[in-house]
């Protein structure tokens, strides 16, 4: 039997063979409906014997590392996926469904065009489902999630930061700080946070209410996460998941203010410089092309979804194919044009 980092292990589907298997920390980056992908390429992983350690996600990747740190396999998160349509996840009164004039009410009273709540009831459901509901169910450390209180400008890493609003982080519902994550400006609802009097007068804060939005404003990619992680057998490696670049030119139709913040928040999380991402970074990332789908692009159809996931797989496939069980990273020659 192969002997992997840890020691052990694992059966082939075949039932007789065994794979070396590597316990690897992960951090998967946010992308809205491009999440899928990230499935794909998680299922590349588990088919090369990668075990998940610690896991940690922004936005749509907070979904993907809250289900793996639950016990989801790939095969489970893709049918989950699948049999939920992501369209259906936008909720909002039919009142506000009033052409024009209903979506710039509930932006003005809402503070965005759908609230978050089915999202959140679905990965609940999902968590539910493996006797997982708070971080308090998992052990210590198994999952972060990435966060943005824009009203005192901070980043917040879930669950530990969640006790500056008077929570006790092991009682904080993952799938509260999922929809957290989650949250897109304008698009979804803003989770609302009521700070203490004396946590606020300890940080010298003014106002008692605080608007937690997507993770991505402020850390998409939250690769440093887990870097000061040790374990008595060494460092664990570390593996990026990321969604990067478009197969084709991908425009936004800007009719009002709403739609052209959300085609800069878009342009935001998927505007990646591949010529200067840093080394250390490149060499432990699993880099998954997008094929031009948009992040609020909820009404994917089934060949879209697909493809998305199939990129996922592809683009893992090709990393684990040199990737370096010891080191954590692979081997890349760096010829950058002049």
């Amino acid at each position: 039997m192969d002997e992997g980092r840890n020691g052990r292990g694992v059966p082939t589907p075949r039932g007789r063979e065994t794979v070396q298997t590597t316990s690897v920390n992960a951090v998967f980056e946010g992308g809205g409906v491009k999440g899928i992908s990230l499935v794909g390429a998680v299922k590349a992983a588990e088919s090369s014997g990668v075990v998940f350690n610690r896991v940690a996600g922004t936005s749509s990747g907070s979904i993907i590392a809250a289900l793996l740190a639950a016990g989801y396999t790939a095969d489970e998160m893709k049918e989950a996926i699948e049999r939920t349509p992501m369209h259906q996840l936008l909720k909002r009164s039919p009142v506000f469904d009033l052409k024009f004039i209903g979506p710039a009410v509930r932006v003005f009273l809402r503070k965005g065009l759908y609230s978050g709540k089915k999202l959140e009831q679905w990965i609940e459901g999902l968590l539910e489902a493996k006797g997982i509901v708070t971080f308090e169910d998992l052990p210590a450390g198994k999952l972060r999630i990435i966060a943005s209180d824009i009203t005192n400008g901070r980043l917040l890493v879930l669950p530990h930061d969640i006790k500056q609003y008077g929570i006790v982080p092991s009682r904080l519902p993952i799938s509260r700080a999922v929809r957290m994550s989650t949250s897109i400006p304008y698009f979804f609802d803003p989770v609302v946070l009521r700070q203490p009097f004396k946590e606020r007068k300890k940080q010298g804060q003014t106002f008692r209410t605080s608007y937690v939005v997507d993770g991505g404003l402020l850390s998409n990619f939250p690769l440093w996460l887990f870097q000061d992680d040790e374990t008595e057998g060494g460092d664990i490696p570390v593996i990026g998941f990321q969604m990067v670049g478009r197969s084709e030119a991908h425009s936004h139709k800007i009719i009002g203010p709403i739609t052209m913040f959300q085609a800069m928040f878009e342009t935001m999380l998927s505007a990646h410089d591949e010529r200067y991402i840093e080394k250390h970074k490149l060499i432990r990332t699993i880099k998954i092309p997008t094929l031009g789908i948009g992040t609020t692009q909820f009404h994917l159809n089934r060949e879209q979804s697909e493809a998305l996931y199939r990129s996922g797989l592809q683009a893992g496939e090709k990393f684990f194919q040199h990737w370096d069980r010891k080191l954590g990273t692979i081997k890349i020659s760096f010829n950058y044009p002049t």
